[in-house]
């Protein structure tokens, strides 16, 4: 796999041009992983994050069945940029930008560039969509970061309310309490059990706090997926430009109609002290 490095005297960060993974993100002050290494420590989102029910959504007075993935049997999962292999366009020493040409049947038809930056001790990730069909599309984005969980990470965001988890991943209902699961607005150390949930309202900054190493997400998106797996060794805060399923709830919230030459862009940065 190709291993492309980017390094101040703070942090040290691979990347894969493969789906434009990052494939570790590391504090050298702390000596510790800010993101879990792996094949895949983080990824981007798009032309959509998540699900969308049935595979299929209204646009107008049309329906549009989107593409299958070749790595979900039900489901667009994430969109194809995680899956497609990108360009690499300039590669610094602090600074990477990767492009993506992608075109389907169902109407995405983009341009994508990702900038993966480092300045000091905070890390910025930077994507931009550009429409270049002649048929306008909706268009969504996000980012999947893998956080370095240990036994006495706590975690902390705001948010509104959550939509809870149902049959197949997808969101059932939106609610405007939280459990206590799913409250996060004090740290607090994540239940080692299964959570795949999306938040409204999020107040765009997450505190990941391992005791020895404070962690910082921070986007200007108001949609916040949390992803947690029993018993791994990490957690997924993942900014979104739309919650789960917004192209089957009513006004499409959070999603972008692009016409040609439009673009959309989400960006998220991670500071390390």
């Amino acid at each position: 796999m190709d291993r492309l490095l980017l390094e101040n005297d703070f942090l040290r960060l691979a990347v894969a041009p493969q789906g434009a993974a990052i494939l570790s993100l590391e504090s050298l002050e702390h000596q510790q992983p800010v993101l879990h290494p792996g094949e895949k420590a983080m990824f981007p989102m798009l032309p959509l994050a998540n699900r969308v029910a049935e595979n299929r959504f209204p646009l107008h007075d049309d329906i549009v069945e989107l593409p299958k993935s070749p790595v979900d049997e039900r489901f667009f999962l994430h969109g194809d940029g995680w899956t497609r292999r990108w360009q690499v366009a300039s590669d610094g020493s602090h600074q990477l930008v990767l492009t993506l040409r992608s075109r389907h049947d169902c109407g995405f038809d983009y341009q994508a560039r990702l900038s993966y930056r480092l300045e000091g001790r905070r890390f910025f990730a930077e994507l931009e969509l550009t429409h270049v069909g002649v048929q306008p599309m909706v268009y969504g984005l996000g980012m999947h970061p893998f956080f370095h969980l240990t036994p006495e990470t706590r975690i902390q965001f705001g948010a509104t309310g959550f939509w809870p988890e149902g049959e197949l991943h997808l969101p059932q209902a939106w609610q405007g309490v939280l459990t206590p699961q799913t409250d996060f607005t004090e740290p607090k150390v994540p239940e080692n059990q299964w959570l795949n949930v999306g938040y409204s309202g999020w107040s765009g900054k997450a505190l990941i706090d391992s005791g020895t190493m404070q962690v910082q997400l921070s986007s200007g998106s108001p949609y916040l997926m949390v992803f947690r797996m029993a018993d791994e060794p990490f957690i997924c805060l993942e900014p979104q430009s739309h919650p789960v399923n917004a192209h089957n709830m009513p006004g499409q919230p959070g999603l972008v109609l692009l016409g040609e030459g439009e673009t959309t862009r989400l960006a998220m940065d991670i500071t390390v002290s």
